[in-house]
């Protein structure tokens, strides 16, 4: 069985240039790729189209290659955290090609299929639809909608193998699966990394096919965008 673990995020992104198309994974700060975003700070590659469900906070998650202006055009659905982002979008400093959440993940999940393009009512009669081909079908009307993938998928699991197997756990399903579906290298940190043939086979939510580099992540932070608590 191919072995796909590398030492350390340093390894695991070699290949990463200016002007290439990343997805990273997570759903708002829930299972993104900590380790592998300090990475990218430390290149300092530039001119990044980031392709993401959300674009973290300020100081965390892609907000921090926000901060560093490493990023050239952002594809995303929430982006409400993120003060910087709001900056650079008002300023006309970065792109930004704002997508319906469902849209976003059935575009990253056709990538991933090797689908092109889709119809989906999402977005018909709004400026989401604005020079997009249109068709009516059983009387309602549906938007053209393109695939996407990326040069580098970056996703982040609990637990995976030495062939790339992953698992993971909550809110953290969303996003990352379809993304290491679509990327051209798919890249896997994880909080635990077992021997080949350890994980249960059923309960496998990534097959190792997907992922090319794998590496257990030091830390991770783990931040809570928005704490609520009970009074006491």
């Amino acid at each position: 069985m191919i072995n796909k673990t590398v030492k350390d995020a340093q390894e695991a992104l070699q290949g990463i240039t200016d002007g290439m198309t990343l997805m990273l994974g997570g759903f708002g700060l829930c299972g993104i790729p900590e380790n592998s975003i300090q990475e990218l700070l430390r290149l300092g590659v530039k001119n990044l189209i980031c392709i993401s469900n959300n674009a973290g906070v300020d100081d965390f998650g892609i907000g921090l290659l926000l901060q560093k202006h490493l990023v050239k055009k952002m594809i995303a659905s929430y982006v409400g955290e993120n003060a910087e982002f709001e900056r650079q979008l008002l300023s006309g400093e970065l792109e930004v090609e704002l997508t319906p959440q469902g849209t976003l993940a059935e575009r990253i999940r056709a990538g991933g299929a090797g689908i092109p393009a889709f119809f989906t009512p999402a977005g018909y009669g709004t400026e989401i639809g604005e020079g997009k081909e249109t068709r009516e079908f059983y009387g309602k009307m549906y938007l053209l909608e393109s695939w996407l993938k990326a040069d580098f998928a970056l996703v982040k699991a609990w637990k995976g193998d030495t062939a790339g197997n992953l698992i993971y756990k909550g809110t953290a399903r969303n996003f990352n699966p379809m993304m290491a579906a679509a990327g051209k290298i798919t890249v896997a940190e994880v909080e635990e990394l077992v021997p080949a043939g350890e994980l249960d086979p059923n309960q496998i939510h990534t097959p190792g096919i997907y992922v090319q580099r794998i590496y257990q992540g030091e830390t991770y932070e783990k931040r809570i965008e928005q704490r609520t608590v009970r009074t006491s």
